[in-house]
């Protein structure tokens, strides 16, 4: 009886360390050690590659996004972006649908207020290598003149690009149409007001909910089609200069980042129902459906009850020695 039992406590340990990837990735927060990345003002899980964070410069740094190992803190590839000019202030990166990576170079350094601003797409390389990958331009303009802004996201399943502009005293959610043109101008409407002097936003991976932060707090907001509705305050951990904020790829934990030269970027749970329940529209990256309204705790959970059925069943096998 001793080789089924131990058989089956083997078998287990296999299910509890055999997590899928996306359950852990940048779940503890890790240091960027680039020094070429000083000013990352924009965070962004990957689709493709588990564990692995898109960031970005603020400006002074040319048209470059940075891929960074979230077990090492190291740099993993450096994307080149073509076809884009010289950037003048990025601000955001967010991925939405078809593994589409989208930077909003959309800030207004030094007060200026810019006529346009630009957002470019790109696809989020299969393999993770220093190149250079062709970006596609878009001009945007806001109804009612230029806004500063530093928050960009692009809703998971529809692939709808928003935009959240910076004001002390609260600002707007910004709607640009349906799909982007690059031939044309692309008007973005306010749609809803945000509570917030926002810094940065993402939505959840299941594109329920949108997480806003600023340099002293966050608000989290029920997604229902563009109608949001505030769900409460996020534990915003205290920074130098707090810039970004995205779920992780399972959508159990919300990762805060922050500018400087070697600036850590640090995990907290976040809200209740953010896990990706199924994938989203197009992408080939999402959490497993079992994820499906998991708090921030619910690996936890699993992982507990897989060991303490390990436990028993090694129990089980001391007692049928001491039988025998």
């Amino acid at each position: 009886m001793r080789r089924p039992f131990a058989l089956l406590a083997g078998a287990l340990l296999v299910g509890v360390f055999t997590v899928p990837a996306s359950a852990a990735d940048g779940d503890e927060g890790f240091t960027l050690k680039d020094p070429r990345i000083t000013e990352s003002s924009g965070l962004a899980a990957s689709r493709l590659h588990p564990g692995v964070y898109w960031t970005h410069n603020d400006s002074d740094d040319g048209p470059y996004l940075y891929a960074v190992d979230s077990a090492t803190g190291k740099t993993v590839a450096r994307i080149t972006m073509s076809g884009v000019g010289a950037p003048r202030d990025v601000e955001a990166v967010s991925i939405g649908p078809d593994n589409q990576i989208y930077v909003g170079d959309i800030g207004d350094n030094d007060g200026v207020a810019w006529p346009y601003v630009w957002v470019y797409r790109l696809p989020e390389p299969k393999v993770l290598e220093d190149r250079t990958i062709r970006a596609t331009q878009y001009v945007v303009k806001y109804e009612g003149g230029s806004r500063d802004a530093e928050s960009l996201v692009v809703h998971p399943r529809t692939g709808r690009v928003y935009i959240i502009d910076k004001n002390e005293d609260g600002g707007h959610l910004y709607a640009g149409p349906a799909e982007l043109s690059s031939s044309g101008t692309n008007l973005f409407k306010p749609v809803a007001t945000v509570d917030l002097w926002a810094t940065d936003a993402a939505f959840s991976p299941n594109g329920e909910q949108l997480a806003v932060r600023g340099y002293f707090g966050g608000i989290a907001y029920d997604w229902n089609g563009g109608r949001i509705k505030r769900l409460g305050r996020l534990d915003v951990p205290l920074q130098g200069q707090g810039e970004s904020v995205t779920y992780s790829a399972d959508g159990t934990k919300l990762m805060y980042g922050s500018e400087g030269a070697g600036s850590s970027v640090k995990a907290e749970d976040a809200p209740e129902g953010a896990s990706a329940s199924k994938s989203p529209t197009g992408s080939s990256g999402s959490a497993d459906s079992t994820a499906s309204g998991g708090s921030g705790g619910s690996g936890f959970k699993v992982g507990a009850l897989a060991v303490a059925v390990v436990c028993a069943a090694l129990f089980g096998v001391r007692r049928l020695r001491r039988r025998g």
